[in-house]
């Protein structure tokens, strides 16, 4: 059975590049597993290509990733206690999630702010009206000098929020405002995204593992 120390070797053997970042990514995790036990969200943010690296990642932790995650027996029963037949078929084509919010999925929210308020507040606006105290904030940025996130963090600290930056070598501002900084060893910005991919998956099956038993 995989778990956190196995998938993070593995990570390590594929892609040598990133023994670098274990440290941090190993951090990542633990905040990661410690908000969700407390019940706490996750929120994620970027831009352009990072902002699909952002609904990636919450694609993984809404459903399962590596592992098949049913439904508790108690759950299925009460789903054939309320609706029969019907209620136990539903059951058994759902799965367990950990609650994980991409920012970017609010585009009536999103451009009403940018258009009436200002737009590189919208991350900040967004974190401030949903996250509490304990949730857990991650800014994915190549340069790490995105102003949208770098205010968003800013909200994070304010708000209890433990904030986390996915980014490269380029050692932007963003560093500054984050208690956790994971940062792929390239500097062009391509080459950073295809780092951040491995170091994304790897991060979520590590989180999934402490919950459930992974399956592939």
């Amino acid at each position: 059975m995989e778990n956190q120390q196995t998938i993070l070797e593995d990570l390590v053997r594929r892609y040598p590049a990133l023994a670098g970042c274990v440290p941090e990514l190993t951090r990542l995790i633990g905040a990661a597993v410690t908000c969700f036990r407390r019940g706490g969200t996750f929120f994620v943010a970027g831009n352009g290509g990072s902002g699909a690296d952002a609904d990636h990642i919450c694609g993984e932790l809404l459903k399962g990733f590596r592992s098949r995650r049913v439904l508790k027996e108690e759950e299925t029963r009460r789903f054939e206690a309320l609706f029969g037949e019907e209620g136990t078929a539903l059951a058994r084509h759902l799965q367990e999630g950990l609650p994980a919010v991409s920012l970017l999925s609010h585009p009536g929210f999103t451009t009403a702010f940018i258009n009436d308020v200002e737009p590189l507040n919208t991350f900040a606006q967004q974190l401030w009206a949903l996250a509490k105290p304990g949730d857990l904030f991650l800014a994915i940025s190549t340069g790490g000098g995105a102003e949208n996130l770098r205010r968003a963090l800013m909200a994070a600290q304010v708000r209890g929020v433990t904030g986390a930056l996915l980014t490269g070598n380029r050692h932007g501002i963003c560093e500054k405002f984050a208690d956790i900084v994971v940062s792929a060893p390239e500097s062009e910005t391509y080459k950073i995204q295809e780092l951040h991919l491995p170091l994304y998956h790897a991060f979520c099956a590590a989180v999934e593992s402490e919950f459930w038993e992974l399956t592939c």
